[in-house]
């Protein structure tokens, strides 16, 4: 192996480790509130998620989840006044941590998070989303994620990636109405098609994706300042594994080699994000004073100040979403070498 690459596998590893310190140091940050992780069996699929005022979704959320079989959630709710924690805290198939520290300063949520996973998910399949991300992937709507996994692992593959696609509504957002209990896409219909451009991340080797409705409407004068679509976000879970940002990058990197644009033979999936419900004007405005979502604040004080308006996102190039096949023949995601007999 060339020097250079010995060098830099020798900083990943101090990197990791020292991410894991600082997890370990982070863990008083969160107070438990309901502990039902006794319920975790093994093979459990588990989903590992920090939320703050997300009852506009969380209904949904954790029937979607249910639905491709997530067995137990475990939760850090971050200063929530909306109801949400109460409400996680009375569901049964849920494990519920709070915390009032800073979000940007956890690493949005991954020191939390990190601690947990450490904790319960090793060797499980962990599913590590926000409350405004819906999964879906090739024949979601007959297979589950039990099979989606064993598909996996027949393939010795331990990681899985997917696109966060945003949808958003016809018409201003200000203007738009959602039942918390319904489906957010019955509201957020449409997404842009084609506008996506990727590259490798030069340290971290993952696939750097972006593009959308965000890149187009609120970056287009800064495109490389337009928010990464590409995640990570289902591991078979090791104690050693960590998050470097979010769950677009991970340690070890061979984590991060989830995309395969030459031959076509990894399955991806796609991440549905509903953020852009009508909640999104008064969560905007909350954003611009408490700053905590984004690395450099100051770069995204516009854009959420013309999110906080509700602004009409649809233009005559939208695309109605119409199903994870749609996804498919648009090249936004992949069914690889899971046919569909395989997948039966």
């Amino acid at each position: 192996m060339p020097v250079g690459a010995l060098w830099m596998a020798y900083r990943m590893r101090w990197k990791r480790r020292r991410f894991l310190l600082r997890i370990w140091r982070k863990r008083r940050q969160i107070a438990l509130v309901q502990n039902r992780t006794a319920a975790i069996r093994p093979k459990m699929i588990l989903c590992f998620a920090t939320i703050r005022n997300e009852m506009a979704r969380l209904p949904y959320f954790l029937q979607h989840y249910r639905q491709l079989g997530i067995g137990h959630f475990l939760i850090v709710d971050n200063g929530s006044d909306d109801g949400s924690a109460a409400y996680l805290a009375a569901q049964p198939d849920v494990s519920l941590w709070s915390t009032q520290h800073s979000y940007r300063l956890a690493r949005f949520g991954m020191d939390w998070l990190g601690w947990l996973q450490w904790q319960y998910g090793h060797r499980h399949w962990c599913l590590t989303v926000d409350a405004d991300e819906l999964l879906t992937f090739p024949y979601a709507d007959s297979r589950d994620l039990g099979d989606l996994t064993r598909h996996l692992e027949a393939g010795g593959i331990t990681s899985f990636g997917a696109i966060m696609l945003d949808l958003y509504p016809k018409g201003p957002i200000a203007k738009a109405r959602h039942d918390p209990q319904s489906d957010p896409l019955d509201t957020l219909a449409w997404f842009d098609a084609g506008n996506y451009r990727e590259k490798i991340h030069c340290i971290y080797q993952n696939l750097w994706i972006q593009g959308g409705v965000r890149d187009r409407v609120f970056f287009a004068a800064q495109p490389e300042r337009a928010p990464t679509l590409s995640k990570v976000p289902l591991v078979h879970w090791h104690w050693r594994h960590v998050y470097v940002s979010s769950t677009h990058q991970m340690l070890p990197r061979r984590l991060n080699h989830v995309f395969d644009r030459a031959q076509d033979r990894r399955v991806t999936g796609v991440l549905l994000h509903t953020k852009f419900l009508p909640d999104i004007m008064a969560k905007s405005q909350e954003e611009c004073i408490r700053r905590q979502h984004f690395e450099n604040s100051r770069l995204y004080t516009g854009y959420h100040q013309q999110l906080a308006q509700g602004p009409d996102l649809w233009c005559p190039q939208s695309q109605r979403y119409d199903g994870w096949a749609q996804l498919v023949a648009l090249g936004l995601m992949s069914k690889g070498d899971w046919d569909e007999d395989d997948a039966m």
